[in-house]
């Protein structure tokens, strides 16, 4: 296999609701709330994320959270299996938030390295949804061969268009990925790959946040 290089590249408002159920502004975007947001893995499933290479964590100033991958690639062509060529990942996550806020996904910026040949191509997919709602919908980001270089995709939301994490319940927040490499009009016997992954933490998926104040209904 060519040898891989790498660039340096949550899910409820805990209220106490007394007298009515908690409810999200319709206000302005709110500046990030103060504490600590704590994210916890309480799933993992998929060929794309083996147990124990995703990991997971907040960032200290409130705006995003990332996944770090460390076996997570797909291949076609040079012996691989017919399996190969698709891999993907589900986390189930718990995310912490102080109280009297909630908050949506804004953007997520997807990062990795590509090796495809003349006439194959690669694809990135996502989509995430909270427990027991609707998913979004699935985009996908195409990459064409010849390509031997860091790959790098972002989906964003309108504000109008957000999904935001109900207030006063605590729903896990699925996160689903997908990488697909196909041989295309490439030589079935030439290697392309495509990876999201990192062996020394140095590439992540960023899932950007944006915040809103719950009140009182």
């Amino acid at each position: 296999m060519p040898l891989r290089r790498m660039a340096v590249g949550a899910a409820i408002a805990v209220l106490s609701a007394v007298v009515a159920p908690a409810q999200a502004q319709a206000d302005s975007p709110a500046i990030p709330p103060p504490g600590r947001i704590t994210v916890d893995v309480v799933g993992v499933n998929g060929s794309g994320c083996p147990q124990g290479t995703a990991e997971v964590a907040a960032a200290s100033d409130n705006t995003a959270f990332t996944v770090t991958y460390s076996n997570y690639l797909a291949q076609t062509g040079a012996g691989s299996g017919g399996t190969e060529f698709r891999k993907n990942c589900q986390l189930a996550l718990r995310i912490h938030v102080p109280q009297g806020f909630t908050y949506a996904i804004a953007r997520a910026d997807y990062r990795g390295f590509a090796h495809l040949q003349r006439g194959a191509y690669g694809q990135e997919r996502a989509n995430y949804y909270f427990q027991g709602a609707a998913q979004t919908a699935r985009t996908t980001h195409q990459f064409n061969g010849p390509l031997t270089d860091n790959w790098q995709a972002g989906d964003q939301t309108e504000y109008a268009d957000l999904v935001w994490a109900p207030c006063g319940e605590e729903r896990n927040l699925n996160v689903n990925t997908e990488l697909r490499v196909y041989a295309g009009t490439s030589s079935p016997q030439a290697l392309s790959f495509m990876s999201m992954d990192s062996t020394d933490g140095s590439v992540s998926t960023v899932y950007h946040f944006e915040w809103k104040e719950c009140t009182a209904a």
